[in-house]
């Protein structure tokens, strides 16, 4: 797995949880190391055995603490630059929403070796769609969800998510769009401002 996913969930567990959740959880996962370094490949095990000692550690199943990570990664400031990438998607939430089907092929343009699960759209209803969630990354329609959940919420938009992960070949998050223009949104400007 690549380094950056293990290094997102190291900067997630020690904002919330603190630095020596972290700790715990990598010497319990027999680790030999505590951090992880965001460039290198790391085996899929290797990340398999810090979430299952991470989720063991704060008593919490993995789909609700990855739903958390990606709401994580869309909302906290430490990560503005995820969040803006997804801004660009559209507009508006619906916008957002399409522009999903494209999100593994951009982010191959930005880091070639960072090999996402394919997204597909379909929309059921002017109100209704679902997201499909390609296999190849276990956990992520659940990320994807804190994703969706997080990107409603900077959008102003009222949506209701369920995620029917593990059935069927892919994992399925049907998305109900209450209402667009729920609440006023998160500000975003199109040109990043110097400091």
């Amino acid at each position: 797995m690549h380094g950056l996913i293990n290094r997102a969930i190291q900067s997630f567990v020690c904002a919330t949880y603190g630095w020596s959740c972290w700790q715990r959880a990598t010497e319990k996962a027999n680790l030999g190391f505590v951090e992880f370094e965001p460039m290198l490949i790391y085996d899929a095990d290797v990340s398999t055995r810090v979430l299952d000692a991470l989720c063991a550690e704060l008593s919490r199943p993995q789909s609700e603490f990855l739903e958390d990570l990606g709401t994580y990664l869309v909302s906290h400031p430490n990560i503005e630059g995820l969040r803006r990438l997804l801004r660009f998607g559209g507009v508006t939430y619906v916008e957002f929403l399409h522009s999903l089907d494209d999100l593994s092929d951009r982010a191959r343009l930005a880091l070639s070796d960072l090999d996402l699960p394919v997204l597909e759209l379909r929309e059921q209803s002017s109100t209704e769609y679902t997201l499909r969630c390609s296999p190849g990354l276990p956990g992520y329609s659940s990320v994807m969800t804190g994703v969706l959940r997080a990107m409603a919420d900077d959008y102003g938009a009222l949506v209701m998510l369920s995620n029917d992960e593990g059935l069927g070949a892919n994992d399925v998050i049907s998305i109900i769009l209450v209402e667009s223009a729920f609440s006023e949104g998160r500000r975003f400007d199109l040109g990043a401002r110097a400091q």
